[in-house]
């Protein structure tokens, strides 16, 4: 089977992904943009509602640092804090604003800003609720257009080509560890291809599915941070998942986000009796730092027993219909009308502050492999994540990340990609059973659910690594069995980030963050 390649491969099209594949191509690069999904807009991105941060009028690079800080427990690494906070929002003017005319909410022709829990001051840019879909949109606008773009769709990375592991040149062992790009399952003909790169940029996104209730959509299954802990790379604060205390919770509809801005703007969380209960949790109430209100949340439901509680809006002065249009028509499906109705909601897996460790241009510890995005740690977030930071994040290291990986261009071809080894799959015939695989799924977010999740314990924690062990071991001959597929590829990865994740909760007794441990 043949081998294309490229300057750059780009895995992953949210905002991430797209914003690298669009500064590599302005660099000269010949960049191949792929996703597993059959639209560029499946992404986290396009599912983000409340904003992305700028630079609000009474705003300043050492403010938004200063709060960046405080909401990640004093664990945010400052030189990546500082390079956001710097570069950031005047990266979102220029590229979203001037350069992809990206349309946020404005008042009287100016840009309007909104503000979010634990901010100091107003510096969200929006798009009503609606925000990610407008990035989203606004760069898949960018790269379809870009000649030095190529696209393609429907496509699966199964591992990450890495020399020595994939080289059939044993002399090879005795060199670093090189990334020179990725094998790709086509899932129209399953035929895998080696597609090879000066440059890798991982931007595949979070791992939200492998909870029992998440803000997510499908394909948040840690695809990426599973390739490259196969490939060696540092990975650190993976048991830092951060749980959105605000998604609609409904028997018959999925855990659709109710954004921040919505308590921003006002709105109240009570219990089922009607009682608000964040003034007893923290002095800022609903607008403190997601992890406080989530375990307030989990906390009053446990004690009255309840799967729900309730976001009242009732206080909030705006027309919530023109303000959150999105979250109104689609609760109207459910029978909750937000002009008068509190909205059941309930605590969801949302966004994994830890990753693959990066450098602040986005490289890795593997040579020519980055990652950008909620797959890798900056260490921006520290140990809990500012609402609004991640749309930042995404955009500023990928912009540096795409520049960074396009003077590659230039380089001499790598001797060793003539040692690549083709993908052998030869005699696998055996079909998978989607009725294994969705037991195997259930199982694994049954676990993190109740044992990794929001309130942790040593017991529980040393009961799922245990039972995710076990596990493991059916999955992985599972694989090995079985003819591939994209649903299979998704299952390997998600026990063994499910894995990563339960060991490094299990290992870590600090009580920080999003990682609690009540004993």
């Amino acid at each position: 089977m043949g081998i294309e390649m490229y300057d750059v491969l780009v895995l992953g099209a949210g905002a991430a992904g797209c914003a690298a594949a669009m500064a590599a191509a302005d660099g000269g690069a010949r960049v191949l943009l792929v996703t597993k999904a059959d639209d560029l807009l499946e992404s986290n991105t396009a599912h983000a509602q409340g904003g992305i941060i700028a630079r609000g009028p009474r705003d300043s690079p050492a403010l938004l640092a200063r709060d960046v800080t405080a909401a990640g427990n004093a664990l945010s690494w400052p030189p990546a804090v500082a390079q956001l906070a710097e570069d950031g929002p005047p990266l979102v003017y220029r590229l979203l604003v001037e350069r992809l005319g990206v349309p946020f909410c404005r008042k009287g022709g100016d840009l309007a800003y909104t503000q979010e829990a634990a901010h100091s001051t107003r510096r969200i840019l929006y798009a009503d609720d609606a925000t990610g879909w407008a990035i989203a949109t606004g760069l898949v606008a960018g790269v379809r257009a870009h000649p030095g773009v190529e696209i393609r769709t429907h496509q699966t990375a199964v591992d990450l080509i890495t020399l020595p592991h994939h080289s059939t040149d044993p002399l090879d062992l005795y060199e670093s560890t090189l990334c020179l790009g990725a094998y790709l399952l086509d899932q129209h003909d399953g035929v895998v291809h080696r597609v090879l790169a000066r440059r890798t940029i991982l931007a595949t996104g979070g791992l939200g599915q492998i909870y029992l209730h998440t803000t997510n959509p499908g394909g948040a299954r840690g695809d990426g941070l599973a390739m490259a802990s196969r490939a060696g790379a540092d990975l650190i604060n993976v048991e830092y998942i951060q749980f959105h205390p605000t998604a609609f919770y409904h028997r018959d509809a999925d855990r659709f986000l109710i954004s921040e801005a919505v308590r921003g703007e006002g709105a109240v969380l009570r219990n089922r009796r009607g009682d608000r209960f964040m003034e007893r949790y923290h002095p800022l109430a609903e607008l403190a730092p997601r992890d406080i209100v989530a375990r307030a949340s989990w906390e009053e439901m446990l004690k009255e027993g309840s799967e729900y509680m309730l976001l009242d809006l009732s206080a909030v002065t705006l027309d919530v219909t023109k303000r959150f249009p999105t979250i109104h028509r689609t609760l109207l499906r459910y029978g909750v009308d937000i002009t008068r109705d509190p909205i059941p909601v309930v605590p969801a897996a949302h966004y994994f502050i830890g990753g693959v460790k990066v450098d602040l241009l986005g490289r890795s510890s593997v040579r020519n492999l980055y990652a950008v995005g909620e797959v890798s740690c900056t260490g921006v977030h520290g140990a809990n994540r500012l609402a609004s930071t991640s749309l930042l994040e995404a955009v500023t290291w990928g912009v540096k990340a795409g520049e960074d990986a396009a003077a590659a261009r230039a380089d001499a071809p790598d001797p060793r990609a003539n040692h690549v080894a083709p993908w052998h799959d030869t005699g696998l015939t055996e079909a998978m059973d989607p009725a294994l695989v969705v037991q195997d799924w259930m199982t694994i977010r049954t676990i993190m659910w109740n044992y990794a999740g929001i309130v942790r314990t040593t017991k529980r924690l040393y009961r799922a690594v245990a039972d995710l062990n076990y596990l493991s071991h059916r999955i992985e001959n599972f694989y090995r069995e079985t003819k591939l597929s994209d649903p299979l590829v998704g299952l390997r990865n998600a026990i063994e980030v499910a894995q990563l994740i339960a060991g490094a909760a299990f290992r870590n007794r600090r009580n920080v963050g999003v990682h609690y441990r009540v004993d």
